[in-house]
């Protein structure tokens, strides 16, 4: 059993953010560059820990820890979105902002979708399962047949801490419960 780091009561968060029409954009140098860059600069201003991270073409999950006293995700969430969009948005998708009348008013480009999953970690067994689905969503779209050859993702980090084994996800498919994620 994985020995993970305790969770901090009431203020560890997992999500799940797609791209607009599921657009392979994320992985992209440029993209990923770009996306790096933003949570550093949204980190800086409004601070937050990331506890675990996948990167996949078209959606990302991860688990975030924010100060003691600060659920304010959404405004965090809004910074990355925003930053995104307009440092590389229009570049990545090559289309111009929507023209249906929601999108106009809400000056939304064809980038994110608007919403994102979240859900509060409850204990440290929700927190081993969200990242053990974090972790294997690369073998269970089939980018990958092992979690440690996704580049894009925490695992090989928890590999290094002792937290996982590196075959760890390689050899049987693993059986995750059905509600994590809201892919």
């Amino acid at each position: 059993m994985p020995n993970y780091r305790r969770v901090r009561e009431g203020n560890t968060f997992f999500f799940t953010v797609v791209t607009y029409g599921r657009q392979p954009l994320l992985c992209l140098e440029e993209s990923r560059a770009a996306l790096g860059e933003i949570i550093k600069e949204t980190r800086a201003r409004m601070r937050f820990g990331i506890d675990a991270w996948v990167l996949m073409p078209d959606h990302l999950h991860c688990i975030w820890t924010l100060p003691a006293g600060d659920s304010d995700y959404s405004k965090r969430w809004g910074l990355i979105k925003a930053a995104y969009t307009k440092r590389i948005g229009k570049a990545l998708t090559g289309k111009a902002q929507g023209e249906n009348a929601s999108r106009l008013k809400h000056r939304e480009q064809l980038v994110w979708q608007r919403r994102f999953w979240e859900h509060r970690i409850r204990d440290e067994k929700d927190f081993e399962a969200h990242c053990d689905y974090i972790h294997y969503n690369p073998v269970k779209h089939g980018l990958v047949k092992s979690p440690k050859d996704w580049v894009y993702s925490t695992f090989n980090r928890y590999v290094e801490q002792g937290i996982y084994s590196e075959d760890w996800g390689s050899s049987d498919i693993m059986k995750l419960p059905e509600d994590i994620g809201a892919e």
